[in-house]
Formats: C-alpha cells, structure tokens, sequence
C-alpha cells in the first residue's frame, strides 16, 4: 500500500470505530412517491393553518368549519347549502371560500375579472357600465383578489385542497368502477333471462 492508502484505511478506521466494513440496511419501497401518512382530515387542518397564519384573514368560522367548507366546496355544494349546514349565512361561507383560494367556476362568470382587477371607478360605477349590481361587483372584486393571492402563492394552497379531496373523490370513483368491471367481466357471457 502508497502513503495515501494507508492514510485513507486510518481514516476510515478512526470514523468507524474500527469495523472492518460499513453497510446500510436497505429499504424496499413501492414506487418512487412517498406517501403522507397523516389523516386526510390532519391533511386538511395543516392547510387551513397555514393559509391563516400566511394571510391572517377573519372569520367566524373555526378551522373545522373551514374544513367542512372546503370538503362542501368539492362536493359540489352552494354556499348556501354550505351555510345552512354550519348555522351560518352564505356570504361568510363565500368569504372563507375566497380567504381558502378555493374559486368556483362560476363565482364570476359575469363580468371580465381582468378587466374589473385594477379599475379605480368605485362600485356603483363599474354596476352601472357592466349591468350588475354594486354588492355583485364587490364580490368579483373578491373573486379577482382571491385569484391572486392564489395565483401569487403558486396555486400552493388550492392544488393541495386538490390533491387531498379531489384525489380522494378520484380515487373511491376508481375503486367503483374496478369493481363494476371486475363484476361485468365475471358475469359476462352468463345466462341472465332464466325462468323458473
């Protein structure tokens, strides 16, 4: 052995306390994706404090409240239905909806939320030339914050609403249908007209 293997053999027996070899145990894992292994509900409630301790926004609502409007919400529920639920009023619901960046499709169909974002005319104005009412423009004006202040966190907050209710609707759907195929290809090519 040269000078520097023989340097590197001390070395490597000093930081090993002596052992001849050093191995890692191995783990065997399936797939590549680890897997959260907090409740959807722990899920949930991680999100939800989050966004209030990044945007401390107001609401009556406590965090399972806000949890039972994001799980209304992706159920496809109104506010409305949403409020009636939790005893509260459908424009708190609306409210918690926007501080959770969780958007509806048609919470703004009316009105060009681009062309309303950084309009200075006052409310009544902006009624007037798009038709609507006053308290309709504040709520795109809403709408349109609430898409920034998504859009600015990189959607963070609304693709991991996606990724724990939505995927959890993708994935009980998925499990019906297997086990719809599984049972029309087990019956398939079976007498079914038989009398008795």
């Amino acid at each position: 052995m040269n000078d520097k293997t023989e340097e590197l053999r001390d070395i490597f027996t000093d930081v090993t306390d002596g052992e001849e070899t050093i191995t890692e145990s191995q783990e065997n894992t399936r797939g590549s994706l680890e897997r959260d292994e907090r409740s959807d509900d722990e899920r949930l409630e991680s999100v939800v404090t989050q966004l209030r301790e990044r945007y401390e926004f107001e609401t009556p609502l406590e965090d399972e409240e806000l949890i039972a409007v994001a799980n209304g919400f992706y159920d496809g529920r109104d506010d409305a239905t949403i409020a009636a639920d939790l005893g509260s009023d459908a424009e708190t619901v609306f409210e918690a909806r926007m501080a959770l960046h969780l958007v509806g499709e048609d919470d703004a169909d009316e009105v060009d939320l681009v062309a309303i974002r950084d309009r200075e005319e006052d409310d009544e104005t902006l009624a007037e030339e798009y038709g609507v009412t006053a308290a309709d423009i504040r709520r795109f004006r809403r709408v349109a914050a609430a898409k920034d202040e998504s859009r600015a966190a990189n959607d963070r907050y609304r693709d991991e609403f996606d990724s724990i209710l939505a995927d959890a609707d993708l994935s009980a759907q998925m499990a019906t249908d297997v086990r719809e195929d599984g049972l029309e290809d087990a019956t398939e090519g079976m007498e079914t007209d038989v009398d008795f």
